[in-house]
């Protein structure tokens, strides 16, 4: 039997996880004002509900209740009923942006700016972010993805780890991610672009994969850029950092940028299942051009 809580950030996904968790079998509850929280557990964990696993929503909606959640969940633990905290946050850019998608009410802005209403809600629920078995940024999932994450924790038992790292090849003539938290330079690597067998190509095909990784400093700056991330990503997640954007950017994104990023995630991906990667701009000189 999983007792999981599901809460965090108002727009980070929690009526997704939700929905998720029942689709691999969860009894699943959403809002339920945290007195009942004790007496719930109860009957979950009474061997006479013919109950597997469960999952309760808790948010801010709780209003002045969401205060008291600390001793009730306490309570649980001197009852003797195990419990899980899944935490759901997301950065306050992407919260707000939801919000504006939506056109809802942030529910602490109270009509005012989201914005507010975001910071009011990161210092009300700061204790759950503490005491959180899991925590999932999703301010880069696909919704396909974040499913894929509660999957590897719900259903497969897999340890999780809460680091996501995204990896992004772009082209520098389309600007650099706005969200990236380090970007490298490849375009001192020689361009396949100007090779006109390659041109046409991309850095997910062999023939330019060959080309740019031809050039000594191309397995150079891979060695470097491995041991960098050997020694940043222990240190980031020491911090309380809990996803890292790298971005990689060569002229176009279609060439040089793709075939490093595609590099650094093979070796990343060897120790860290949770690593994303996106080609951001290889399709964009076809767009452009065509």
């Amino acid at each position: 039997m999983r007792f999981v809580i599901v809460t965090g950030m108002s727009g980070a996904g929690k009526s997704t996880a939700l929905k998720n968790l029942e689709d691999f079998g969860y009894f699943c509850v959403d809002n339920l004002p945290v007195e009942l929280i004790p007496k719930f557990a109860e009957i979950a964990y009474d061997s006479k509900t013919d109950v597997n696993n469960v999952a309760i929503g808790v948010d801010i909606r709780s209003g002045e209740g969401i205060e008291k959640l600390s001793g009730y969940l306490d309570e649980l633990k001197t009852q003797g009923y195990p419990f899980e905290i899944l935490f759901l946050d997301a950065s306050d850019e992407v919260i707000v942006k939801r919000y504006k998608e939506t056109r809802r009410n942030h529910p602490l802005a109270r009509g005012g700016r989201v914005e507010s209403g975001i910071l009011k809600e990161r210092k009300k629920i700061s204790f759950l972010r503490n005491m959180a078995s899991y925590i999932i940024d999703t301010s880069n999932l696909l919704t396909r993805e974040f499913r894929i994450e509660l999957e590897k924790i719900f259903v497969d038992n897999k340890e999780y780890n809460s680091f996501i790292i995204t990896i992004v090849s772009f082209g520098f003539k389309y600007g650099i991610p706005r969200d990236a938290d380090l970007v490298f330079d490849v375009r001192f690597l020689p361009n396949p672009y100007y090779v006109p067998e390659l041109k046409a190509l991309t850095g997910n095909e062999k023939p330019v994969q060959d080309f740019v990784m031809n050039a000594p400093e191309a397995g150079i700056f891979l060695e470097k850029l491995q041991d960098m991330m050997n020694f940043l990503i222990p240190n980031y997640i020491k911090e309380g950092k809990n996803q890292l954007v790298i971005g990689i950017g060569c002229t176009g994104g279609k060439h040089r940028s793709v075939t490093l990023a595609n590099g650094l995630h093979r070796i990343l991906l060897s120790s860290n299942e949770s690593v994303r990667i996106e080609h951001r701009d290889i399709e964009k000189d076809t767009i452009t051009k065509g």
